[in-house]
C-alpha cells in the first residue's frame, strides 16, 4: 500500500530546509507546519497537501517556513541617479529584490529627446535611453547578487539587452543572472495599450527571447504574464484569472511551436497578479491559479516535471483601490491586500505607497509600504503555517467557483480560434475587441453599484468627514527632462556613429529573416545605440499598430 498524502507531505517537509525561527504563536503555542483533515482522512485531490500536485496549497511542503516571499518594491522615477539612490535605500531598509518602473517614453520605445516624449520624461518611472543609463541605474548594485524584475513589454527585448550589457560592464557573466522580464504583449492589447507593433512581430521577439534565455541564461525568467493591468483596467477577479492564464497558455504554445521542451522552458514563465480589496476572493483566486495552471500544463501541454507545472507569481497591491481622498486610509487597504497575497501563497510582493494615487511615492511613503510587508512577515506569525485557510468551507467554495468561471472563459476564448488553440482565440479576441469589451462591461457594472451605494469606499463615498490635511507629494522637476536630453545628446556625440549605423543595419537585415534577434540587438546596445533607434530599426520592417475601433 502506497504512502498517504499526509505521509508524503511529512516526508518532503522533513527533508526540506527550514528557516531557523520560532514557529509558535505570540502566546507560545507550538503550531504544525500544515493542517488537514483528522488523522486517517485525506483532503480531496483538488485541495491536497502543500507541495503536491495540483499545488492548490502552495508549491513547497514547507510553505514560508522554508523561505518567505521576496520583498520586491516597484520603483523608478526621474533619472537613473535618483532611482539608483532609491534602490540603495530600499535594499538598506530590508528589501531583497528590485523591480524597475520605466517612464512612458521608455515604455513606448521612444528616446527622451523624441518630440512625443515632451513632458513625460521621468514622470511615471525612470528614463532609459541606452546601455549607459543601465550602467548608472545599477551602479554599486551587483547584478549577479540581486534578482531584478523589469516591468516593460513593448520594447522589453532591447531594454533587456541593455541590462545584459550593464552586467557585462560590471564584469559579470550574464549566464549567472536571475530575475524577471515582463515581456507580456498579450495584456498590452487587452488592457494596458503599450505596444510597438502588431501582435505577430511581438510574438516573434518573445519567442526569440525564450530561446535565448533557455540556451544562455537558464535562471532568468523571460516572461512574466501579467493579470495586474487587466484587473486595474476594471476586470473582475475571475476575468483577471482567466485572461492571464489564457495568455500564459498562449506563450506555452509559442514555446512549443519553437521546438522548445515544455519541461525546460515552462519554469521560466512567471505571473504577476493584482491583490484587490476583497480579501477572501483574492486568496481563492491565487489558489485557483496554481491549480488550473498545474492541471493544464500536465494534461494539455504534456509537462512532466513539477517545476514545469508550478505557477510562480508576483503580486502587487491594487493601485485602483487607492483613493486621493483621505489617503492615509490607503495604508490600511494595502496591508489588507498584502495579507491576502501572503495567505494566497505569493512568491514575491510589492506594496503600494499611500501617496501613489497622487504621484510617485515619496521616500517616507515608500518606506511605510516596505515596512507593511515587514510587519506582516515578522510580527503576524502568518508564515508559520502553509496555506492556513486550506479546508475552510468558504475559501474552498470560492476557489472552486473561481476555477469554474475561468474554465468557462477558456472555452469561450478557444471557441473564437480558427484552429481551437488558445493563441488563435486570443488573437481573434484582440482583433475584434472582445477582451476590452468584457473588461468595460465589468467596470461599468461595478461603477453602477458604487453610484447606487451597493458598494462603498471609505473616505470617498462614505465616512467622508476628516481632520486630515493635504499630503506633500514627490514632484519631478522639469530639469530632469532637460538634463536627460542633454546627457543623451552628449552620449550620441561621443559614440562611434559608424559602428552604431552598422549594428542597426544588421538588426534591420536580421528582422527580414528568421534569425534570432537577441544577438543583433546586443551588438547595437553595446555600441550605445539608443532605445528609440533600435525600435525604429524594427518599425522600418514591421510598421506600427493601431487598435481597431470597437463600438
Amino acid at each position: 500500500m502506497g504512502a498517504t498524502g499526509r505521509e508524503r507531505w511529512r516526508r518532503d517537509y522533513d527533508a526540506a530546509a527550514k528557516r531557523d525561527a520560532d514557529f509558535s504563536t505570540l502566546s507560545g503555542i507550538e503550531v504544525q507546519p500544515a493542517y488537514g483533515p483528522p488523522d486517517g482522512a485525506e483532503p480531496p485531490d483538488a485541495i491536497g497537501w502543500p507541495g503536491e500536485f495540483p499545488f492548490t496549497r502552495g508549491l513547497y511542503p514547507t510553505g514560508y517556513r522554508g523561505k518567505p516571499w521576496t520583498i520586491r518594491q516597484f520603483s523608478g522615477f526621474g533619472n537613473v541617479r535618483q532611482t539608483n539612490e532609491r534602490y540603495k535605500m530600499l535594499i538598506k531598509s530590508g528589501g531583497d529584490g528590485l523591480s524597475v518602473a520605466f517612464d512612458m517614453p521608455t515604455l513606448m520605445g521612444r528616446d527622451s529627446d523624441d518630440p512625443r516624449s515632451l513632458g513625460e520624461v521621468g514622470h511615471c518611472g525612470v528614463a532609459i535611453d541606452s546601455a549607459a543609463d543601465m550602467d548608472v541605474l545599477f551602479d554599486g548594485i551587483p547584478l549577479d547578487q540581486t534578482t531584478t524584475s523589469m516591468t516593460i513589454s513593448g520594447p522589453a527585448v532591447p531594454v533587456f539587452c541593455m541590462y545584459l550589457v550593464a552586467a557585462e560592464r560590471q564584469g559579470i557573466d550574464p549566464s549567472t543572472l536571475d530575475g524577471t522580464l515582463q515581456t507580456d504583449i498579450f495584456k498590452e492589447y487587452i488592457a494596458q495599450k503599450e505596444w510597438l507593433f502588431s501582435p505577430q512581430p511581438h510574438l516573434r521577439l518573445i519567442g526569440d527571447l525564450m530561446e535565448y534565455c533557455a540556451r544562455r541564461i537558464p535562471r532568468y525568467k523571460p516572461l512574466s504574464v501579467s493579470g495586474y493591468h487587466i484587473r486595474e483596467a476594471g476586470s473582475t477577479a475571475a476575468q483577471e484569472l482567466a485572461f492571464t492564464l489564457a495568455d500564459g497558455f498562449g506563450y506555452v504554445e509559442l514555446g512549443i511551436s519553437r521546438g522548445l521542451d515544455v519541461d525546460q522552458f515552462a519554469p521560466g514563465l512567471s505571473f504577476f497578479f493584482d491583490a484587490h480589496i476583497d480579501f477572501f476572493e483574492e486568496i481563492a483566486k491565487f489558489r485557483a491559479a496554481r491549480r488550473i495552471w498545474a492541471r493544464w500544463l500536465r494534461d494539455v501541454y504534456g509537462a512532466k516535471t513539477a517545476r514545469a507545472q508550478w505557477l510562480r507569481f508576483h503580486t502587487q497591491t491594487a493601485g485602483v483601490s487607492l483613493t486621493a481622498q483621505q489617503p492615509v486610509n490607503n495604508v490600511v487597504r494595502t496591508a489588507v491586500e498584502a495579507l491576502a497575497a501572503v495567505l494566497g501563497g505569493t512568491n514575491s510582493l510589492h506594496t503600494n505607497a499611500l501617496d501613489e494615487v497622487l504621484a510617485l511615492p515619496s521616500a517616507a511613503a515608500a518606506e511605510t509600504a516596505l515596512r507593511t510587508q515587514q510587519v506582516i512577515m515578522e510580527e503576524t506569525e502568518v508564515t508559520n503555517v502553509a496555506d492556513p485557510l486550506g479546508g475552510s468551507w468558504y475559501v474552498e467554495a470560492l476557489t472552486d467557483r473561481m476555477e469554474a468561471e475561468a474554465e468557462d472563459i477558456f472555452d469561450r476564448i478557444r471557441a473564437m480560434s480558427p484552429d481551437g488553440s488558445m493563441t488563435g482565440g486570443i488573437l481573434r479576441g484582440i482583433e475584434n475587441g472582445w477582451f476590452t469589451g468584457e473588461i468595460a462591461d465589468a467596470a461599468f457594472e461595478y461603477q453602477q453599484k458604487l453610484e447606487k451605494g451597493d458598494k462603498r469606499i471609505v473616505g470617498m463615498t462614505t465616512h467622508t468627514g476628516t481632520v486630515g490635511g493635504e499630503l506633500e507629494i514627490l514632484r519631478i522637476s522639469p530639469e530632469v527632462e532637460r538634463a536627460q536630453v542633454a546627457e543623451l545628446t552628449a552620449r550620441r556625440a561621443a559614440r562611434d556613429d559608424a559602428v552604431v549605423e552598422r549594428t542597426l543595419a544588421a538588426l534591420t537585415a536580421a528582422a527580414n529573416t528568421d534569425e534570432n534577434l537577441v544577438e543583433p540587438m546586443l551588438a547595437a546596445a553595446r555600441a550605445e545605440a539608443t532605445l528609440g533607434e533600435i525600435c525604429d530599426a524594427l518599425r522600418a520592417v514591421w510598421g506600427t499598430y493601431t487598435e481597431p475601433p470597437a463600438f
